[in-house]
This record gives C-alpha cells, structure tokens and sequence, in this order.
C-alpha cells in the first residue's frame, strides 16, 4: 500500500538525487507543457517524443519523414495541444499533439536556435532566434518574418554609426542573440552582443526601452518567471543576474506610453534607458566566484522561489540551484556526461536534465520522514517500548472537556459542480480546453509479451488436460510457471530503458495458471482416495484401471 511520507517542512523544497531516467534514441532538448504531465523531447534523428511524465511512458511519437535534422529547439502553446519544433535544416514545425499530425512547416533563411510560441491562443505568432541574424517574429499561418531590432543606433551630429559585417548575399551578420515574450506576448525582452536589454513592442518593430547590464557582455540567455514578475538574464561574464520587473503584466504598453509622457523632455538614448530603468530593476546576482564556471540553460522553478542552472563545462553533469536571496543551497552531481538543456517541473521540486550521450536524467527530492517536525512534544522511538497507560487517561471528563458542535450550517447549499482555481494556474486561458493528458501508445514489444503469454497459457492448459502428471510436476501441487518474456529487439536502433511493470492481462493469466492446476490437483486426490476405498472392498481391478 502506498502512503504518503511524513515530510519535514524545513526541509529545501528541491530536488537531490536522480530518480530515474529516460532513453529513447539521442534527446537533445526537453520541455513540459503548463501543468507538467507531459514531458516533450527534440531528438537527434528529428521526431519528438511525447513522455507522459506520471507514468514515464511514450505517450506519442512526432516524426516527418522528411525531416531527420536534428531538433534544436522544442516549446508548448499554452492550452497544450500544439508543439513547435525547430531543427538544424532551418525549419519550424509546428504539431498537432493528440492527433500527430504536422499542420505547418516554415523554412527559415538561417538555422533556428530557439523558439517559442506566442503565449496568446491567436494569432499563431513565434518569437525565433537564428544563428547569425536578428531575431525574427513568424507568422505560422503565411510564413511571413519580421526583424527585430537588436540594438539602438546612438545618432550624435548626424553621423551615422559603422555598420556591421555583411555576408555574400548582403545580410548582416549578428553574434546570436537572445529573445523571449513577455508572460502575456505584449513585449519581448532581447538580449544583444552589447550587454543591453531591449524592450521592444513586436507589433510595430519599435524599441521601448534599454536597460544596460553594467559589465556590457554578450547575453546568452534570457527568460522570465512563471509569474511573469522577475527577468533572468545570462551573460558571457559567467553572472547570472535576476531583474524584477516593474511593469504591470497586462497593460505594458500603456504603462510605457505613460512612462514616455513623463520623460517628454529627454530624447533619444538617454530617454530609452530613463524608461528602462521604471521598467527593470535589479534584485540579484549568482556566480561562482571561485571556478568561474559558464552557465548553461539557467531557469526558474515553477514557483519562481528558486534558480537552476547547469555547468558548461565539458565532463561533467553539475546543477546550482540558488534561492531567490542569493544563497547556494545545492549542487547536484551527476555522471561524467556534459549538460546540454535544463528544466524544471512547473508544480513539482523535479528538474529533468539532458546529457550529451541524450539521455534524460529525473532529479526528485530524497523525502525523509520526520513526524517530530510537526509536533514538538511527539517522540520517535528506535524500537518497541512497553506502555502502561494511567486509568483515566483517555477518559472524557464532561466538565472539562465538552464535545463541541459541528459549526456547519445543514440549510447551506454546497456547490459540487463548480472547480475552483488553481493559484498556480489562474492564467490559464479557458476559452480553449487545456491538453494535459494523452492516450498511451501499447508498445510493440508489450503486445508480442501478451500474445506470447496468451498461447503459452493455452499450452499450459491443453498438457494439464492431456496429461495429469504435468499437474504433480512441483512438489507442493503446483505448476511451474516457465514462461519467458520476449526481449525486445534493438535491431530498430532505438530502444527504451525504463522498469515497466507487467499488464493487467498478464497478471490475470498468471494466476488463473496457478489456479488451475490447484483444482486439478483437489481433484485427482480425491478421485485417487475413492478409488483407493474401493480397493479396501474388493474392487482392485476397476480402480487400477481407473487410477491408470
């Protein structure tokens, strides 16, 4: 029977150990849909594979057999039922998850680095970034691109900045920048080879606000909190820094003409980063002031109460995770295996990380019991103690102890049918029905297991009908139960490591094989012991030829 431990509070409420983890071909990039029941993985090959992340099955496998680049980039829609992928041939495909089927392909003119989906149901909206462009919105329905603006030329005398490297074909060339929506898509948050933040309203291409990070490095990474109040930046100085955001989440862009009302006497630079300094703020800063490690795939927990990030160092499979104060609370060691990609569970102290082999790794919490920690007077015992209980201690004394009255009303209607709102999912956009679960796919190797223990079963059955001596194979009455489970072939070249447990249908034909011989057996004894009766009066040649 399962029971649920008795959790110490005090405890940190993150992961410390791995509890399993995941293989099916070369996983290079991972990703949960909103409530963490489905686990998306971009693989080498260019399918993804859909994990029902309670059971730790294959849910749904995504595959274009015209596409076997591998993924780069994979992300959810907020309802759950589409998936975007981009791969190394310049393509995005975006998915339809509970039927499979691919509804749209766009090629791009460079290859997409990372990708997210508009948080809006509509219009279907990507925010891409390529390798050596500007980062671009998509329109998925017409293939249609927009440039985003990476940087804000600072025009003095009317002469115009250098510009930058072009390429055979005249585009210009850019070191890979950073991009991500804001929690509603009004905004996006770049991140440029300057060290600054742009806040740019996608809708008209226009640059909002800058925020310069004070060391000026290459951002790397760029992504927001679950609740959209807190900005996570990663910079080529190996500092990981979190800014809090000071906008209101749904009126952004009306915050910002506000903001540029008031700075109405400052112009150009200088009014863009008046603006940016009412827009973020800085709350914090991680690093690693004695190996000077790069970070890679940096995150927020689900509740934004904690920061992870991976080591880029190559050999090794290191995770920090850091509370929102600043404080390195853990560092998580794994096998000697590079660190590519990072999540974390968006309800659940679990983070998932990818190695460089494309293995998933599942790092969960080593609960321990503590019942003292919710009673201070409650005392644990190494072993059984004999107690000798007082007379009137469980007594109920009417005058000191009264029995109170139940408080509820018996006339107040109680609503059954109305759900109450998850706090952790109060944004969820209810005009679609939210995906969190699918179907699971029967293995090919579990169907030839079920068949080969059905006609095993069947074997069983006509020998012990055929030949009672099959039944008194065992000493204690029983059969043996030989029956092999069929190994599953890696011919395919993909294969799952995983525990699984065996089907239902199984189990059943199992026992009834048990049950079976059982009663045969009963059944022979008592006729072998009315025929031995028999031979006591007489009988002795009908019983032999009976018991023969």
């Amino acid at each position: 029977m399962n029971t649920t431990p008795i959790i110490d509070p005090l405890q940190g409420d993150f992961p410390e150990v791995i509890e399993e983890y995941l293989q099916h071909g070369s996983m290079k990039c991972i990703a949960f849909n909103r409530r963490g029941t489905l686990l998306a993985a971009g693989c080498n090959d260019g399918s993804c594979i859909i994990w029902d992340f309670e059971t730790r099955g294959i849910a749904k496998e995504l595959r274009d057999n015209g596409c076997s680049s591998p993924i780069t980039s994979i992300c959810w829609s907020k309802c759950g039922n589409r998936i975007l992928a981009s791969a190394a041939d310049k393509s995005l495909s975006l998915w339809d998850v509970v039927s499979g089927n691919r509804i749209t392909r766009v090629v791009l003119q460079q290859t997409p680095l990372q990708v997210r989906l508009h948080p809006g149901s509509s219009p279907p909206l990507c925010l891409a970034c390529p390798l050596s462009c500007a980062p671009i919105i998509v329109d998925l329905n017409t293939g249609n691109t927009t440039s985003l603006k990476v940087s804000v030329s600072e025009i003095s005398n009317g002469s115009t900045p250098a510009s930058r490297n072009k390429w055979s074909d005249g585009t210009i060339s850019f070191t890979p920048t950073a991009a991500c929506f804001s929690k509603y898509g009004n905004l996006v948050y770049l991140g440029n080879s300057k060290g600054e933040i742009l806040v740019i309203d996608h809708k008209y291409g226009e640059v909002r606000a800058m925020v310069p990070i004070s060391s000026g490095s290459v951002v790397k990474n760029i992504v927001f909190s679950r609740n959209g109040q807190y900005l996570l930046t990663n910079s080529n100085d190996r500092v990981i820094r979190i800014y809090e955001n000071l906008l209101p989440l749904k009126d952004e862009v009306r915050a910002l003409d506000d903001l540029n009302e008031r700075l109405s006497d400052q112009s150009g630079v200088e009014k863009l980063k008046g603006v940016g300094s009412k827009c973020l703020t800085l709350f914090r800063e991680f690093q690693d002031a004695i190996t000077k490690v790069h970070w890679k795939a940096p995150c927020f927990s689900g509740d934004g109460e904690w920061v992870v990030s991976g080591s880029a160092s190559k050999g090794e499979h290191k995770i920090y995770i850091w509370d929102r104060a600043g404080h390195l609370v853990k560092i998580l060691e794994g096998p000697k295996e590079a660190l590519i990609d990072l999540a974390w569970h968006p309800v659940r102290p679990i983070v998932v990380s990818v190695s460089l082999n494309g293995i998933v790794y599942i790092w969960a919490k080593d609960y321990t019991e503590n019942w003292s920690a919710f009673a201070p007077d409650f005392k644990e015992l190494e072993e059984n103690e004999e107690y000798v209980e007082r007379e009137d201690e469980f007594d109920l004394n009417p005058d000191t102890e009264k029995v109170k009255g139940s408080d509820a009303n018996g006339d107040e209607e109680v609503d059954i049918v109305a759900l109450e709102k998850d706090p952790a999912f109060s944004d969820s956009d209810m005009s679609q029905e939210e995906l969190c679960f699918l179907p699971p796919t029967l293995d090919v190797a579990e169907q030839q297991e079920d068949k080969f223990v059905e006609s095993s079963s069947k074997m069983v059955d006509s020998n012990n009908s055929g030949s009672p001596r099959s039944e008194e194979a065992e000493p204690n009455g029983h059969t043996s139960n030989n029956v092999s489970i069929p190994v599953e072939d890696d011919a395919g070249g993909t294969h799952i490591k995983r525990k699984r447990k065996l089907s239902e249908k199984v189990l059943e034909l199992q026992a009834e094989k048990v049950k079976k011989p059982s009663k045969s057996s009963k059944t022979s004894k008592s006729k072998s012991k009315s025929l031995f009766d028999q031979d006591n009066n007489g009988n002795d040649s009908h019983g032999d030829q009976v018991s023969d």
